[in-house]
């Protein structure tokens, strides 16, 4: 008998769809945000306002590090036993009078969450902030169902009547200014006219007079969750209004909508998290409000509780090992706060409802880089590493983002067709599934201009082509080094290049090349590297530096070298002390500072 090995039946990924793809590609949708003066004053305000903050609650604090491995650790866990937690925490939550659905995708989400609000036959809801709701886009969604949604949350109001978009994660009108929220609340909120000042508590007065209607009368509520207790089937959600509290008691039906994520295995573990999740997000030593609730109570609170777990691509990111510690993120947005590229571009230019360094890794993890609808985000970064050093999780965003930056030049190279295919298909049939229940016309899978018909190399991978020819080889490299004195020649006259044809190009629109030194740093180093010891010496004097311990390997990730090496920013400053000592010793010091002119011009 012939026996044939079929392998193991594979499970077909599904990927994240709703609210979770950039309409333009980054570089372009940030252009135009850049010439948004307005909405980088206000960005540039609130942040700074809020990283100072953060840095002074968190000093206070000393096993701030140790808290931050907590969490990280907890996380890990979770993503380790993820089924396992999944089914305790239903069990759970069923056990107490709840009643779980599951959803794969956005559509699934917002199919049961309509038929729950029509099954009470209301057609208004009232929310709490949400990220998950945002994902999916159920505003939208129960919209076109003819069901009306009221948020609660100040900003998210704001948004809501403005008829704009969340730009934050934390704050999510952050990009508008007293002025224009008056103009708003003015133009939009009954009750209000011209009268209504720019005054915080006159604004937020007025906001309170017009929600406080809605939290009387409306009878159900939909709401997130920060965190999902497996062990007891607890919920919690954490603000700063009193909103949600209103939402989370005063409904008859309360619907909470969570990602699989969100889990934590134990209750002793919001220990950790109540102390992580206030300071690295507003700067506070504490939650104003942290409700909790677990079930449904006889005369507490609502009578009925329905929850919605939902994947949305989240199975797709556990299931990615260089990437998966994305869904570690606990929405506290401390590293939108204290990026560059955020600050200067705002949140509208992801496209995305997460914006930031952890939505330049979590919305292509979502929907798959190999479809390459945004594959423009990783991109989106410097790498400077403020997003790590400021997570209070230790979410290594530097290093994910080199990864999805390979996997798409991977996938431009055709070496990810299979799984473009796959993430293009999953996609675009949960769009047209969202588009189904909507009546509306599905969006397209992919930036039109993004569609390939061809794989030329383009200039850059010619020129990586050609610099990892000359760069492999150290023949080669001195070869090329030898035209450095032509280079100089030629651009001496002018200073450096200023411009330069085709792709790079675009190095040339915002810097200059300068002029090219007279010999190469390996050049040099032939004549001078020998006087390491002695420059060392006198730099340092007796400071050492700490050397590795034992059996430590350096560490492959960006974050790890940002760690390893901290204690370098030390030794950095010893140098600038023992030289500047040496500045104020007389002659000795001449004599040291020709030493170190001829050097440099040597």
């Amino acid at each position: 008998m012939t026996v044939v090995d079929l392998g193991m039946p594979g499970t077909r990924i599904a990927y994240g769809s709703g609210n979770l793809y950039e309409e333009t590609p980054f570089p372009e949708h940030a252009r135009s945000e850049l010439g948004n003066q307005q909405m980088r004053a206000n960005i540039g305000h609130a942040t700074h306002t809020i990283r100072a903050k953060r840095g002074r609650v968190v000093g206070e604090l000393p096993d701030w590090q140790d808290l931050r491995d907590a969490g990280s650790a907890i996380k890990q866990e979770v993503g380790a036993r993820l089924p396992e937690l999944l089914e305790q925490f239903e069990a759970n939550v069923t056990a107490r009078g709840g009643i779980v659905h599951w959803a794969r995708n956005a559509a699934e989400a917002n199919r049961i969450v309509t038929d729950l609000v029509r099954a009470k036959g209301v057609d208004e809801i009232i929310k709490v902030k949400s990220m998950a709701t945002q994902e999916i886009g159920l505003n939208e969604h129960l919209e076109g169902q003819g069901i009306k949604s009221h948020e609660t949350d100040l900003a998210e109001l704001i948004v809501q009547l403005g008829d704009d978009k969340p730009s934050h994660i934390l704050v999510p009108a952050i990009h508008k200014n007293r002025d224009e929220i008056r103009e708003i609340f003015s133009r939009r909120m009954p009750g209000t006219g011209k009268t209504l000042t720019n005054e915080p508590a006159v604004l937020a007065e007025a906001a309170r007079t017009y929600l406080r209607e809605k939290f009387l009368d409306t009878t159900v509520a939909v709401s997130g969750a920060n965190f999902g207790i497996a062990e007891s089937g607890t919920l919690t959600v954490v603000e700063s209004e009193g909103n949600g509290r209103m939402c989370l008691t005063l409904p008859k039906t309360l619907i909470t909508v969570m990602g699989i994520e969100k889990l934590l295995p134990r209750f002793a573990d919001l220990e950790v998290f109540t102390q992580l999740l206030p300071r690295s997000s507003t700067g506070e030593r504490m939650n104003p409000y942290t409700s909790m609730w677990t079930g449904v109570a006889e005369g507490d609170g609502p009578e009925e509780f329905h929850l919605v777990l939902l994947d949305n691509g989240r199975s797709a990111v556990l299931g990615d090992p260089d990437g998966r510690s994305a869904l570690h993120c606990i929405r506290c947005s401390a590293c939108l706060n204290v990026c560059p590229v955020y600050e200067h571009a705002g949140g509208h230019a992801y496209g995305s409802t997460y914006p930031g360094p952890i939505g330049a890794i979590l919305s292509p993890q979502l929907t798959g880089v190999a479809a390459e609808q945004n594959n423009s985000l990783p991109y989106a970064s410097s790498l400077c590493g403020r997003c790590y050093e400021v997570c209070p999780v230790k979410i290594d965003i530097p290093s994910i983002l080199v990864h999805l930056r390979d996997e798409d030049v991977r996938t431009k190279h055709g070496e990810r067709d299979d799984a473009a295919a796959q993430q293009r298909s999953t996609v675009s049939a949960a769009r047209e599934a969202e588009a189904a229940a909507t009546g509306a016309q599905p969006e397209p899978a992919e930036h039109p201009d993004r569609v390939k018909k061809s794989r030329v190399p383009s200039e850059m991978d010619v020129l990586m082509k050609g610099a990892g020819v000359v760069m492999s080889s150290g023949k080669r490299m001195a070869l090329a080094e030898k035209a450095l004195p032509l280079g100089r020649g030629a651009l001496k006259p002018f200073g450096g290049a200023k411009w330069l044809p085709g792709m790079v190009g675009g190095w040339t629109q915002e810097r200059d090349i300068p002029v090219p030194p007279s010999q190469s740093f390996r050049n040099w180093w032939r004549k001078h590297g020998e006087e390491t010891e002695q420059r060392v010496a006198r730099d340092l004097g007796s400071t050492a530096l700490a050397p590795s311990g034992p059996g430590e390997a350096p560490s492959s990730s960006l974050a790890g070298h940002i760690e390893e090496h901290a204690g370098w920013g030390a030794e950095a400053q010893a140098v600038i002390r023992a030289r500047a000592g040496q500045s104020s010793g007389g002659e000795s010091t001449k004599s040291s500072d020709a030493t170190s002119t001829g050097e440099e011009q040597a």
